[in-house]
């Protein structure tokens, strides 16, 4: 088999799943809209979510999927038409997460959200690469949370999310404890964008479609 053909057999077990929500006013970035206003903060989601799966889904190092809430949006024209889509299901962010998991089948997963602007198909590469020499992966963020979380080929923890306190300074720390015994690597940490200030720093990188090299 030519390097070339290895390279095709291997990628297509590697699946990226971006969870998105359908960008209605009231319903995303809420803490932000108490600084911004619902308008200004469902605009700049809708932009930035767009962007991101725009930026990440034409790689062909892994299959991108969207997981969109509510499901009934799974058929909104707001999402490209050529990129798979899974409902979210019921359930806090974690027990969609531990479904998105369990039903993505053998290989490695990982999964990112769309509130982080400077996300960018080399940071998901080099994560990739991490988690082939672990069993999983977490991204952190500056607020004690995480903005990726993958898991390996064989590694399926059945209590990835259970009891994580989310939105808060201890959801990786949480996830770190159920990952306890696990290889755990490390992603590049960035940031998210939940107030005011977040938003004056990354507002120009969340509207770009391709960013700079960091």
């Amino acid at each position: 088999m030519s390097g070339r053909a290895r390279h095709r057999a291997g990628t297509w077990r590697r699946r990226l799943v971006i969870m998105v929500k359908e960008p209605v006013a009231g319903r995303v970035k809420t803490r932000l809209a108490s600084e911004i206003g619902n308008v200004r903060a469902t605009a700049f989601y809708r932009r930035l979510s767009s962007n991101i799966i725009q930026r990440l889904r034409p790689d062909p190092r892994w299959q991108t999927v969207i997981a969109v809430t509510p499901d009934t949006a799974l058929r909104s024209p707001i999402w490209p038409a050529a990129i798979a889509r899974v409902g979210q299901g019921p359930g806090d962010l974690g027990q969609r997460m531990q479904r998105i998991m369990d039903q993505s089948g053998p290989g490695p997963v990982i999964i990112v959200g769309t509130d982080i602007a400077r996300i960018t198909p080399a940071v998901i590469a080099e994560a990739f690469a991490r988690l082939a020499g672990a069993d999983a992966i977490l991204g952190p963020a500056g607020d004690g949370g995480y903005w990726l979380v993958g898991l390996g080929r064989s590694c399926r923890v059945p209590r990835t999310f259970q009891e994580v306190r989310w939105s808060g300074p201890y959801a990786l720390g949480d996830t770190r404890r159920n990952l306890a015994g696990a290889r755990v690597a490390q992603a590049a940490r960035l940031e998210d964008v939940d107030t005011a200030t977040d938003f004056a720093a990354l507002a120009n990188a969340a509207a770009r479609l391709i960013l700079p090299p960091c």
